[in-house]
């Protein structure tokens, strides 16, 4: 019997070992690792990096604006079809107005002020500038600090996004909303992007800038943050809670896209339209899901082809764009109006001054065109979707860190909440927005803000960050 029990013990211990061994493990392979790159020029230095945190202003050149005038002069139109409105992409009669406003009305000596009355950063890691808006609040509640927020945009838009968003979220009182959350926001360009120098090397990937965020953050003196992001800036703002847990409060999102999909996935497009209740969905979903044929793989296929160019042969169509504003400009309005409402495909102006204004429009536009940067932001699509959908380490982790998902009715692809918290395991606030398409910052600022500020309140008031 003493050898009966010696045994049992043995066996119990064995148990015990396997479990925690499995515990441990389990929670080691759901912190996704930094990823220590260096991405200038040559060779990497011996030298310590230069840490130190760079004003930066905005700036242009009479010598830059004769040469784009130049190049707008000079532009080749193609007569577009009859009554094709944006079905082809954008109009190119309605391209021919957007042109001569750049020309004749459009100031962009004005738009750079627009741009420098936020302060402005520069700073070196990993070998690459990396360029950032930094706004503190203009005032503060007594006894309330400012709660550090790094926004995250995305492709192809740039930190210029964040603009009316930003004095929402660091001064709410004198925009009529709560100031029971006052925040310092942070809004980097991604490398590659605007006024972040762009990579140098090959495999710059979403966990790559997340790594690189995350470091600007901590130079920044940031123990512990919240992050919020739309299309790229969802991936790597995602990524970074993957990699530092521990340091983010909260993860707030306007799209959340879940790249594995299971078979209970799979049976939920078949079955969910008819059986709702039993894959989770509500109501909404249903009607922004459904027919799954027209409203998900269609709409994959038809607004998905720049997306396959650019993960595939980035430089070759980037050539011309990069050397072209009036290309550059169609190529990039045409994204502004189908993801801002696909209807707006049916109209002839693709609906763009129906939520933006066209000095916003345009100051997004030659941000990319005087820093040259599209190619290196197509590049981008590229390094990210190159291995495949779902192979990577992080598409296989969950994320733990509480998080918050806006979902607005015009985005292209709609992610249930069912879905989402397969992947985001610690969703404590999901609303359908009102109304808003993909670029919700620029486009609904007011509901956007609205949306982060009740998501913090409830982070803050249970203190969700330290359950994880």
């Amino acid at each position: 019997s003493s050898l009966a029990g010696i045994m049992l013990l043995e066996l119990f211990l064995v148990l015990g070992a396997v479990i925690i061994y499995f515990l441990f493990s389990k929670k080691k392979e759901e912190t996704l690792p930094f990823k220590e790159g260096w991405w200038g020029k040559g060779e990497k230095p011996d030298t310590e990096e230069d840490t130190t945190i760079r004003p930066f202003k905005v700036e242009t050149t009479e010598e830059e604006l004769s040469d784009l005038f130049r190049r707008l002069d000079q532009a080749r139109f193609t007569e577009p079809l009859e009554n094709s409105c944006f079905h082809y992409g954008t109009n190119l009669v309605y391209l021919r107005k957007v042109v001569s406003y750049w020309k004749n009305q459009f100031n962009w000596k004005k738009q750079v002020e627009v741009l420098n009355k936020y302060p402005q950063f520069k700073t070196k890691i990993q070998g690459i500038d990396i360029h950032f808006v930094h706004v503190k609040p203009p005032r503060l509640p007594e006894g309330q600090s400012a709660k550090p927020l790094l926004m995250v945009h995305g492709w192809p838009g740039s930190f210029y996004e964040f603009y009316k968003i930003i004095p929402l979220l660091t001064d709410p009182a004198s925009h009529g909303l709560s100031d029971e959350h006052v925040f310092e926001v942070i809004c980097p360009s991604i490398p590659g992007y605007g006024f972040s120098e762009a990579p140098h090397k090959k495999d710059f990937n979403s966990v790559s800038a997340a790594s690189v965020f995350y470091e600007l953050m901590l130079r920044l003196g940031f123990n512990e943050f919240y992050a919020q992001g739309g299309d790229w800036g969802w991936l790597i703002c995602t990524n970074l809670a993957q990699i530092a847990p521990n340091h983010m409060k909260g993860l707030h999102l306007n799209l959340a896209s879940v790249t594995n999909m299971g078979f209970i996935h799979l049976l939920s497009i078949l079955l969910g339209r008819y059986l709702p209740g039993l894959f989770g969905f509500q109501d909404e979903d249903v009607r922004r899901m459904f027919p799954f044929l027209k409203k998900g793989l269609y709409r994959i296929l038809l607004e998905s082809g720049y997306a396959h160019i650019q993960a595939t042969k980035p430089d070759t169509v980037g050539c011309g764009l990069n050397d072209s504003p009036v290309g550059l400009a169609a190529y990039i309005l045409e994204k502004f109006s189908t993801w801002t409402d696909l209807e707006f495909h049916n109209l002839e102006d693709g609906g763009l001054e129906r939520k933006f204004n066209l000095d916003d429009l345009l100051t997004n536009i030659m941000i990319y065109w005087v820093s040259g940067c599209i190619v290196s932001s197509m590049r981008f699509y590229k390094e990210n979707l190159q291995k495949g959908i779902g192979k990577q380490k992080h598409e296989r982790l969950t994320v733990q860190v509480p998080t918050g998902i806006a979902s607005f009715p015009n985005e292209l692809i709609h992610t249930p909440q069912a879905w989402a918290q397969k992947k985001y395991t610690n969703i404590v606030s999901f609303n359908f927005m009102p109304r808003g398409g993909h670029f919700a910052a620029l486009e609904e600022p007011e509901l956007l803000a609205e949306d982060i500020l009740q998501f913090v309140g409830k982070v803050e008031k249970e203190q969700l960050w330290r359950k994880k």
